[in-house]
């Protein structure tokens, strides 16, 4: 499969490194910062890991060449509706998410279902912590949001979301529920960015050849039901 990097900063990079060990081919790189090679309508497919203010210009690029997308950038997703008119104005499949890690979306999956039982208890209160790097731009991550509308949609009131930007973490989530007898906490704690890139290419794989607009957790849960039918 021909693929299309759209941004080429440390997370291109490793998306690129995660390709090529699966066979695939990088046809093109679009990134002001460092330069352009190659040609959109070359890829099968592209992805994004760009900047938020580019996501919605880059996914309308992708919609006029004809080429499936799949974004990781977060902090766009007040655009998600005329992102959605783009996609399917012209045909092609986009699948997005707040985060690519495997183990992130398995998070989701346990939360919705804590957040469910919680739900009968009253004297529970749910929390979400998050810690990344300082350079990382929107805050709360695109991660907390999902795992708060995750936890709101099960009945819970708003949740109160911490948001840390220090050092070099590549990115920490809890989601607690406390009472004033005991906590229950949920954590999943990235040791490196790597995670991301794997899911990036699966992605990637997933949405190659389908039409429509999509979550990575759509994704899972596609892979889930089709183990659990092998």
């Amino acid at each position: 499969m021909n693929i299309a990097l759209l941004g080429y900063g440390k997370m291109g990079r490793m998306v690129e490194e995660a390709a090529r060990r699966k066979g695939h081919e990088i046809a093109c790189v679009i990134d002001p910062g460092v330069g352009s090679t190659g040609q959109l309508a070359e890829a099968d497919v592209c992805i994004d890991f760009s900047e938020p203010g580019a996501v919605l210009e880059n996914i309308e690029k992708a919609a006029r060449a004809g080429v499936a997308i799949a974004v990781g950038t977060t902090g766009w997703y007040d655009r998600l509706g005329e992102a959605r008119r783009a996609v399917e104005g012209s045909g092609i499949g986009l699948v997005y998410g707040s985060n690519f890690s495997i183990g992130v979306n398995l998070m989701f999956k346990i939360t919705r279902y804590a957040s469910e039982l919680f739900r009968q208890f009253s004297t529970y209160d749910p929390f979400i912590e998050e810690i990344h790097h300082k350079f990382k731009k929107d805050a709360p991550s695109g991660t907390a949001l999902s795992l708060k509308r995750i936890i709101e949609a099960a009945g819970a009131p708003e949740v109160p979301t911490a948001s840390t930007r220090a050092g070099y973490v590549p990115g920490t989530h809890r989601v607690g529920f406390d009472s004033e007898a005991d906590t229950l906490t949920i954590t999943h704690a990235a040791r490196s960015r790597s995670g991301f890139a794997e899911g990036a290419v699966l992605a990637a794989e997933w949405i190659y050849g389908r039409t429509g607009f999509y979550e990575f957790i759509d994704v899972i849960d596609e892979l889930h039901d089709l183990k659990s039918r092998a």
